[in-house]
This record gives C-alpha cells, structure tokens and sequence, in this order.
C-alpha cells in the first residue's frame, strides 16, 4: 500500500469517527424521537457527502474508480432499504420506544462498521487466494435474488435467534426498559436491559445483510478502499433513512423485486467475469434503472383490491333460486 493510500484510508476513518462523535455527542446528545423533517435534512446531508467523496475519487483515482464508487454505493444504498424493514420489525417486537430507537441504531451501525471490514477485507483476500470462490459468490448472489422474489412477507423470529440465546442463559436481564440505558448496577454486578438485547438482535440481524452485499459490491470492484468506503457511506445514511421512510416502507411494495433483479444481475455478472466483463458504467445505468422502475411502479401502479362478494346480490340469488 502506497503511502498516499494509507493516508487516505486514515482521513477516511478519521472522519467517519468525526461524523458519529459529532451526530452522538452534539446533535443527539439528548435521546429523543428524530421527526421526519429531521431524517430527511440528515439523508440529504449523509447522499451530499457520499457525493462529493465521489468527486474526491474521481480526482484522486480518474473515472472508472469513481463509477465503481458511485454504483457500489447505489447497490448498498438500495439493499439497505431491507434492512430498514426488519428494523422496523425489531423495534415493533421489542416495543422500542421511538425516542430510543436512535441510540440503538447508532452502537448497532458502529459495530456493523466494525464487521462489514472485516467481511470485505476476508473476502477480497478469499477471491485473490482462491478465485473459483467468485463462482461460489455469483450463485449465492442469483439464488439470494430469486429467493427475494418469491418469498412473501419477511418474518423474524427474534426469539429464535442464537445469539440472543445464549446471552439470555448467561446473563440476567431487567424485566423493563430502564431510561434508554443499556446496563444498570445492581449492588456490585451490571445487569443488561432489554434494549441492549435489541442492540444484539440489530447487530446479529446485519451480519445475514452483510453477507448478501458484500458480494454485491466485490462483483463491481476489488478495490478494497472503493468496496469499504462506498460500503461504509451508505451504512452512515442509513439511521436517518430510516426515520425517513420507515412509515411507508411498506408503500414501496414493488422494491423488493427491484432489488431481487439487481441481485441476480450483478450475482451473472461476476459468473461471468472471467469470460466477459460488463462495464462499470452499463451496471450504473441497469442498477439505477431497475431500482427507479421499481419504485415507480409502487408509487404509480395501484394496489389490487380483493373481490367482495355482495351480500345483497347473493341474498337476490337465493330468493330467485327459492321462488323457481
């Protein structure tokens, strides 16, 4: 690694340390429920800055590393948008009171930080060790896609998680939330709350979404500085995307599909990297495109109502029937 990489990395790093000590430490100091005019300032804000980093690429290493940048970060943007639903799902479980649900996102997404390098870091090395494993990447990318597209509702079973069960055996926990804290002591000894097992749910829950994107994105680059920073970006984005869009996640019923296409897409596009290679720029434009049809087709095509039997027209039947 040059020298200016390793300078750049560190800035990187810096700044995104700056970024979550300045969003804890200033604008949410005090726990309280983020409106939806504050989540949209805040999405806006974290897509500017993920925008003109690209630009800093783009200078930094020319075009076709800021293209990968640019559609990395948009596969990640647009599968974050699940996990925006299963959030919701958590919180709805646990009963998570909103003005708490930030707190929880923020130590869930520094952690996620935390492991989504390690996931790209171990696969890139994977790929450069032993490069048949991108076959293995691809068809878990397509069998991921079409799977998206036929399941139905997503379920989660919080309950059911491993994690949460061996914490359960080991540790005591307080029957009730106690002030958005984490711990409190009891005599000598800490003892978790139950929002610090819905931190553990988040963070478990984001290792399963790690490991369908992070393939994603090494199907567009291998650039490890590219794949971890437009990664990282749109993980920053994501608590305020979620107080934006969580009320009507619901709405975008079509998305799903979008990203399930995307998957599959990119998932034949690294089968076959070694005997074609799709530019950078076509996958921008199918990826922007497939994620835009599909929200426009939520928005625009109406949502089919079930047929009602009239009650009345089947009582006028059975009189005709009775008189004949």
């Amino acid at each position: 690694m040059h020298l200016t990489e390793t300078i750049m990395w560190i800035l990187f790093n810096v700044f995104v340390l700056g970024m979550l000590a300045l969003d804890l430490g200033v604008f949410h100091r005090k726990a309280h429920e983020v409106k939806f005019k504050e989540a949209i300032i805040w999405s806006v804000v974290w897509i500017v800055l993920a925008l003109i980093f690209n630009l800093l690429v783009y200078f930094w290493h020319g075009t076709q590393a800021a293209v990968e940048f640019l559609t990395g970060y948009l596969i990640e943007k647009s599968l974050s948008v699940d996990n925006i639903f299963v959030f919701l799902m958590i919180f709805t479980y646990f009963g998570v009171k909103p003005m708490y649900q930030h707190k929880v996102l923020f130590w869930g997404i520094l952690g996620a930080i935390i492991m989504r390098a390690i996931f790209i870091f171990a696969g890139i090395t994977l790929i450069k060790i032993f490069h048949p494993i991108i076959y293995v990447f691809g068809i878990f990318l397509v069998f991921t896609g079409v799977k998206m597209a036929l399941q139905k509702d997503r379920e989660i079973h919080p309950e059911r998680n491993p994690v949460l069960k061996v914490f359960r055996r080991l540790f005591k926990i307080t029957p009730n939330y106690v002030d958005g804290k984490f711990f409190v002591k009891e005599g000598k000894r800490l003892i978790a709350t139950p929002l610090f097992v819905v931190l553990l749910v988040v963070e478990s829950t984001d290792v399963v979404f790690a490991v369908d994107s992070i393939p994603a994105i090494i199907a567009i680059t291998r650039d490890p500085f590219i794949v971890y920073t437009s990664n990282i970006f749109a993980i920053l984005g994501l608590r305020a995307l979620y107080f934006a869009i969580a009320g009507f996640v619901k709405l975008f019923r079509y998305f799903k599909y979008g990203l399930s296409v995307v998957l599959v897409f990119i998932g034949v596009k690294m089968l076959i990297s070694d005997f074609y290679k799709i530019p950078t720029v076509f996958a921008l434009i199918v990826v922007f495109s497939i994620i835009t049809i599909s929200i426009l087709a939520s928005i625009l095509i109406p949502e089919p109502k079930l047929a009602v039997a009239n009650p009345g027209t089947q009582d006028n039947s059975n009189e005709e029937n009775e008189q004949k």
